[in-house]
């Protein structure tokens, strides 16, 4: 029985294996079919026919990959039209497509992805370039090229490096152009440049005459870089006609996105030489594959299998690539255990009556396993490593840089995501780290259009007649600088010359006509002025115009042609000497806090000399003559009373230090006071007029009105407007008591310099508290700001800037009076140091001389103590009356004596045992010498 059971399970148990077996076989079958959409008579379609074709035959010879299973691919024309492409992908739905390579075009792309989505079908496109073709929006679809948001970024990385700041976009008006420029627009935005003109080129058929109608208006424009992101037809045809129109010329440059280079490498070299002839020094992008030993190979043969007749593009290397990419995905689906099967969508029914029958079309039920397949592979193509990133992109992307030079295509460099522009080829920088510093991006020499090798300056004045509107202020006051001829709109003064000048070192001509601003009874508002260029009403404002904080964040500025800043102007008088002059050195505070220290001096040299010092002892009277004798005798270093305790001698030595100083000093400033005539304002600066209430003056139009008011906060009822330099000097002779008179006036430096050169009454009180200039105010990101701040510089080192400022501004009739302003007084700020010094070495020396006392108190308390034989029990007073007279009494001199024998005997050991008293000479000698040390 038991046998019996063990055959029946060995029986079902083959059974079982049989049938797995056999459902393995099944999941591998012999074909898989995989679908191909995309337009086969084109420049990039007969390319990736033949490419995609020799990677089926590798395939399918390799054993590696799809062992036992053929791949073979079916493929359907979509004639660039998104309604067949639809057409032929609902075709593919009704069959056993795994996976469907292409749509080629981003336009069709648009159109069939929806047909992915779905029915779950991957959908693999080598050339399908749109950055909006996005990963949430078509989930099966994969991009297995580089997408056109990294080939615009390269176009804006290469407009910045040259510097050019405007360009012209010539695009194809479906989704790949639009999409394109989009991109674009943002990539030169993010670098301060912008597209100032877009041409759109209509998809399809175009005649020669329409490109030409939108070349004339590409010519008018005044930008003369040209970005032309088209497709090969509609391109050509633009470059034929622009060298017809003179367009191809010196002065221009023209870069052509990758439609171009994919066209020039898969024609054959015949018609290449001939399509090369009006294409001189154009700058082509081409998606870059490094090079390896399997590119070329497959470049060998290449020309054998279309016998040189079919040149072999970086498009070609993708479809040959995403082939494999595929095989690769359906691989490891196999692997995986997925099976192929169908299903029916419940979505899709069909409609009573229509011939459509849509119930045909199936889901792939096993889409979403090869689609994550196809994400996680990671092999070495024919373009490189195939990987793609979280976003679904490959890995990696960079562009070459073509030059069109001759017959040939000159590499003038590379651009790649990691490290932008190099001379480099990029798989050489990935073992870097990233570095875009400017010393980095660099791109060999290139041959522009006309066969120059000057850069282009990217821009010229546009040939439509008109004239650029150049603001001028009609100035009230101070005509000098900027003025209006009567009867006439030209202006004159040192601006406008400055401005002519400017011009006339520009190499291209600039045509422009002044329109006054202002009504000529006061100055306008220059902050109006200038913002009059945000709206167009003027192309560029010349005058006295402050280059602000405020201002810059609407306009640009050219390079400053006249320092400036604000300075605060006041009436200031002549200052004779008078009797008291001697005390006008020292402020009040000094003179208060001398005096007091040279009491306190006297005070702390009597008290650390009164016990040992003869000079300093006698009646009360006497003593205090003594130390007021002494203090002020210091002065003249005079004093007659001599320092013996060596505490005593310390603060002298360091009071005659700081009496020294104040003396020098003292000396110095009495005698500037005394030989130079001195000028006074009670207007000390900037800040005595912030802290005061009285009245200020500025100019009409001046920023200096809202630095006043917003920067260091003065209210507006403070300020009084003033027009002209007449107005300046009755405002500032009534001052600020008299209605409107005003104590000072904050005004620009070139304004009061001028001012001040018929006006020897006033003076500039104080420094500039403001730092800025004068320059010429243009549209942001204009051209012509650059250019006219080389011209202002080449001005300024040729001397011309000078002799205009000569001709114009006359020097200061007052430049013989040379008065000074009255310098500020030594003020106890610039001595504090010393006292402090003097005062901390009086502190220390009395502390040390207490200290003492002390000690000699105690000593008397303990010896009262032994000779009373018992506990003191004096009071309080009699304590404090014993500490006083200590401190009075005169130091014992046999104490002393006894002190000196002491020194003289340790003296005569140190000399070899001596005796000064059987030496009398000896021991006077010594005597003298001891004296001498004392």
């Amino acid at each position: 029985m038991v046998v019996l059971w063990i055959i029946l399970f060995w029986t079902l148990s083959l059974g079982v294996l049989s049938d797995g077996l056999s459902a393995n076989a099944s999941s591998r079958p012999a074909v898989v079919n995989v679908g191909a959409i995309f337009t086969l008579d084109s420049t990039i379609g007969r390319v990736a026919k033949v490419a995609i074709d020799e990677a089926v035959k590798d395939i399918n010879a390799n054993s590696s990959v799809l062992t036992g299973t053929k791949i073979n691919v079916k493929f359907r024309d979509s004639n660039c039209s998104g309604f067949l492409g639809l057409v032929e992908a609902l075709r593919f739905m009704e069959t056993d497509i795994l996976a469907v390579i292409g749509p080629q075009s981003s336009v069709v792309a648009h159109t069939v992805l929806h047909v992915g989505n779905e029915l779950k079908t991957p959908f693999v496109s080598f050339s399908a370039t749109d950055p909006t073709l996005t990963t949430l929006q078509f989930p099966y679809f994969i991009r297995a090229t580089q997408s056109d948001s990294h080939q615009m970024t390269a176009v804006a990385e290469i407009v910045d490096h040259y510097g050019w700041k405007e360009v012209i976009v010539i695009f194809l008006d479906d989704d790949y152009g639009r999409n394109g420029l989009s991109a674009l627009d943002d990539a030169l935005s993010a670098r301060r440049c912008r597209v100032t003109y877009k041409a759109g080129i209509p998809p399809g058929d175009v005649s020669r005459s329409d490109i030409m109608d939108i070349l004339v208006k590409v010519a008018l424009a005044e930008s003369r870089i040209i970005v032309l992101h088209t497709n090969p037809s509609s391109g050509f045809t633009v470059f034929s006609v622009a060298h017809y129109l003179g367009m191809m010329d010196e002065g221009y440059a023209w870069i052509a996105t990758d439609w171009l280079s994919s066209s020039l490498d898969s024609a054959s070299p015949l018609r290449s030489e001939g399509l090369t002839e009006t294409l001189q020094g154009v700058l082509v992008l081409r998606q870059y594959t490094p090079d390896s030993e399997r590119k070329r190979a497959f470049s060998a043969r290449w020309n054998k299998v279309t016998g040189g007749s079919l040149g072999l593009s970086t498009y070609g290397l993708y479809a040959y690539d995403t082939v494999w990419l595929v095989a690769h995905a359906i691989d490891s689906f196999f692997n995986q255990g997925g099976v192929i099967s169908f299903s029916n969508d419940s979505n899709l029914h069909t409609i009573q009556g229509s011939k459509l029958q849509l119930d045909k079309m199936v889901i792939f039920d096993g889409g979403p396993l090869l689609l994550k397949n196809m994400l996680e592979s990671d092999f070495v193509g024919l373009t490189g490593r195939i990987k793609f990133t979280d976003d679904k992109s490959l890995i990696f992307p960079a562009y070459e840089i073509i030059n069109v030079v001759g017959t040939g295509l000159h590499r003038v460099g590379y651009w790649s995501n990691y490290s932008g522009l190099s001379t480099v080829a990029p798989e050489t920088l990935y073992s870097r780290p990233p570095n875009r510093s400017s010393s980095t991006q660099l791109l060999n020499s290139v041959l522009w259009p006309g066969e120059s090798v000057k850069l282009p300056r990217g821009w010229v004045f546009p040939n439509n007649g008109k004239l650029l509107r150049i603001g001028v202020p009609r100035r009230v006051g101070f005509k000098e600088f900027v003025s209006q001829v009567p009867g006439t709109n030209n202006s004159k003064g040192f601006c406008i010359d400055v401005f002519t000048a400017a011009v006339n070192l520009l190499a291209y001509a600039v045509p422009y006509q002044f329109v006054p601003y202002g009504n000529g009874l006061e100055n306008p508002s220059y902050n109006e002025l200038v913002r009059l260029i945000t709206t167009g009403y003027f192309d560029g404002v010349v005058g006295d115009i402050a280059i602000t904080t405020n201002r810059t964040k609407t306009v640009d500025f050219t390079q400053p042609y006249a320092s400036s800043g604000l300075v605060v102007v006041a009436s200031v008088t002549k200052r004779n000497t008078g009797a008291w002059a001697f005390l006008r050195p020292f402020s009040r505070q000094m003179w208060g806090v001398s005096a007091a220290f040279f009491i306190f001096i006297g005070i702390v040299v009597w008290i650390l000399e009164h016990r040992t010092n003869d000079e300093f002892r006698g009646p009360p009277k006497q003593q205090l003559i003594t130390i007021l004798w002494f203090s002020l005798s210091t002065l003249f270093f005079a004093h007659r009373e001599t320092t013996v305790s060596t505490l005593g001698r310390a603060v002298l030595i360091i009071w005659l230090f700081v009496v020294l100083i104040i003396n020098s000093s003292y000396t110095a400033s009495l005698t500037s006071i005394l030989t130079v005539q001195q000028l006074y304002s009670p207007i000390k600066g900037i800040e005595s007029l912030k802290d005061g209430d009285d009245p200020i003056g500025y100019q009409v139009g001046s920023y200096a009105q809202h630095y006043l008011t917003e920067g260091i906060g003065i209210p507006m009822s403070r300020l009084v407007a003033l027009g002209s330099p007449e107005e300046f000097a009755t405002a500032l002779q009534r001052g600020p008591k008299k209605e409107g008179g005003v104590a000072a006036i904050v005004d620009e430096r070139p304004y009061i310099e001028l001012f001040l050169a018929s006006q020897c009454k006033f003076r500039i009180i104080g420094q500039e508290f403001t730092k800025s200039g004068w320059g010429f105010a243009f549209p942001r990101d204009s051209p012509l700001a650059i250019d006219l701040s080389t011209a202002i510089l080449t001005l300024s080192e040729s001397g011309d800037l000078q002799r205009i400022h000569d001709k114009w501004l006359t020097t200061s009739a007052c430049g013989t009076d040379n008065t000074e302003l009255e310098s500020d007084q030594l003020h106890l700020k610039s001595f504090w140091g010393l006292y402090l010094l003097c005062g901390i070495a009086c502190f220390l020396a009395l502390l040390i001389y207490f200290i003492q006392i002390i000690q000699r108190y105690r000593q008397a308390a303990r010896d009262d103590i032994i000779s009373s034989g018992g506990p003191a029990s004096s009071s309080r007073s009699k304590r404090i009356q014993t500490l006083l007279s200590l401190i009075d009494e005169k130091e014992d001199q046999s104490r002393r004596d006894r002190k000196r024998r002491k020194l003289e005997n340790s003296v005569s050991e140190s000399n070899g045992g001596i005796d000064l008293e059987r030496d009398p000479q000896r021991k006077l000698s010594s005597g003298r010498s001891f004296n001498s040390r004392s």
